[in-house]
């Protein structure tokens, strides 16, 4: 007869077993680790590249984490120094990390297994903002199916402009056009171009299909979930959804006419455009900040006022749970709304007949002041590191961490150090500081007693 354990032991065994298993946003953090470094491995085999012998650790992992974090900042140029093996790397790692690693993993358990386990769910939960648990499988379902009608939509457009209007035979328009419908709705921003997509900066069949893609992803799963169910019946959409929903138009008006009125007149930017051009040009601006990162005008040549209006909007990002960065619209809007709150000395945050709770309150005040803070100390160290003026840093280091992918042009100038600040900081923004945090503690820490307010003088 076996030796009965001693409570104590147990005791001990228990928490041993609770201290090696991963919080689920500890598991999304090494999902998306992994692949970036999968991704860094295959794209340093000679073959990746068309040059000979194989890529640097440090281009390949900043390609790599650029790629998985649908970034679009480039240290070399795609074109030519990738090969058509390398591209489809850096497509198929765009693919996986707009999906989300977690939610990819998910989806290979219900086709294989038929089957998801409690902390399986909980992981797809964190990665896809999924409300439920017993809603994990139709969300990823969904998840899926979304982002494929949308590309395929989006490539059949582009692949019949592509032979249509350029000349290219039909195998390479559609390989065009996959490749940049992917990288569109996945707010990823890499071009199979030198220049990016400034050949086609008056081309209505290329801007404004690409555009469309970057908006939808950027709106967020759950939107897109919700509009499904219940698309002719608005008073039934949540809160997330028309805050969302609002939030985006309004940005995306206010974004393209800022950068039509601002670089109007600019001869480097759209002043050597007809008005028709100008328009779509700036529209096409207008929505790129929304942390895609695809360009038909150069950076370089902005005025300094438009450079800043660009790095409010990549900071403020798109929806959540979806393939955009940010800090999100709807952390964006709920600040506001306590904001208005506090000035109005109101009691209570009130936003859409809604009471805000004060957890959701301090859960939005962290995003802002920890991704405020990353960027500022990400921006003292590259000016330390780099000669180029804090305009082209900061823009830099906005489109880095709110996984965007515009630049002024100086990113491969950028010393190994300061590139491999940038991959930290892409890495970053793509999970979020919260996710980031909350992946490195090891267990929650209730409170068990509450102390007497305080309130210190503010001002």
């Amino acid at each position: 007869m076996g030796k009965q354990a001693q409570p104590g032991q147990a005791i001990a065994d228990g928490r041993r077993r609770s201290a090696l298993r991963l919080h689920p946003a500890q598991v999304v953090v090494a999902g998306f680790a992994a692949a970036v470094a999968i991704g860094t491995a295959l794209l340093m085999l000679p073959v990746s590249s068309e040059g000979p012998g194989g890529t640097s650790l440090l281009t390949a992992l900043f390609t790599s984490t650029s790629a998985v974090c649908v970034t679009g900042l480039v240290v070399v140029d795609t074109p030519t120094h990738w090969s058509t093996f390398g591209e489809c790397v850096v497509l198929a790692l765009i693919q996986v990390g707009g999906l989300g690693i977690m939610t990819f993993a998910s989806l290979l358990g219900i086709l294989v297994w038929r089957r998801l386990g409690l902390r399986s769910r909980l992981t797809a939960a964190t990665e896809t903002k999924a409300v439920g648990l017993g809603e994990v499988r139709s969300v990823v379902r969904g998840v899926v199916v979304t982002s494929l009608l949308f590309e395929a939509v989006t490539a059949a457009v582009l692949t019949l402009r592509f032979a249509l209007a350029y000349d290219e035979q039909w195998p390479r328009a559609a390989y065009l056009g996959v490749f940049h419908s992917v990288s569109a709705f996945n707010n990823a921003g890499f071009a199979l171009w030198s220049d990016n997509l400034t050949p086609f900066v008056t081309d209505p069949f290329i801007c404004v299909p690409i555009a469309l893609a970057v908006i939808a992803g950027g709106l967020g799963f759950p939107v897109w979930l919700e509009l499904r169910r219940h698309l002719r019946q608005p008073r039934r959409w949540s809160m997330h959804t028309r805050m969302t929903l609002t939030a985006t138009l309004v940005l995306l008006v206010a974004g393209s006419v800022f950068v039509t009125l601002n670089e109007w007149s600019n001869p480097a930017t759209l002043g050597a455009l007809d008005p028709p051009g100008r328009v779509l040009a700036g529209f096409f601006q207008g929505v790129m900040p929304r942390t895609a990162g695809f360009n038909s005008l150069d950076y370089g040549e902005m005025r300094d006022g438009t450079l800043l209006g660009t790095e409010i909007l990549m900071f403020i990002g798109g929806g959540s749970a979806g393939t955009a960065g940010g800090i999100k619209v709807t952390t964006f809007v709920l600040l506001l709304y306590v904001i208005w709150a506090e000035v109005r000395g109101e009691q209570d945050v009130e936003a859409m007949e809604r009471r805000i709770g004060d957890r959701t309150v301090r859960q939005a005040l962290t995003i802002a002041l920890l991704s405020v803070a990353a960027v500022v100390l990400a921006t003292f160290v590259l000016l330390e590191l780099t000669t180029h003026p804090t305009r082209d840093v900061l823009f830099e280091a906005v489109s880095a961490f709110a996984t965007v992918g515009l630049s002024t042009g100086i990113t491969a100038d950028l010393p190994g150090s300061a590139q491999l600040v940038l991959t930290a900081l892409m890495f970053l923004g793509r999970l979020g500081p919260v996710t980031l945090v909350s992946a490195l503690a090891l267990r929650e820490r209730p409170s068990l007693h509450r102390l007497p307010e305080g309130r210190p003088i503010l001002g």
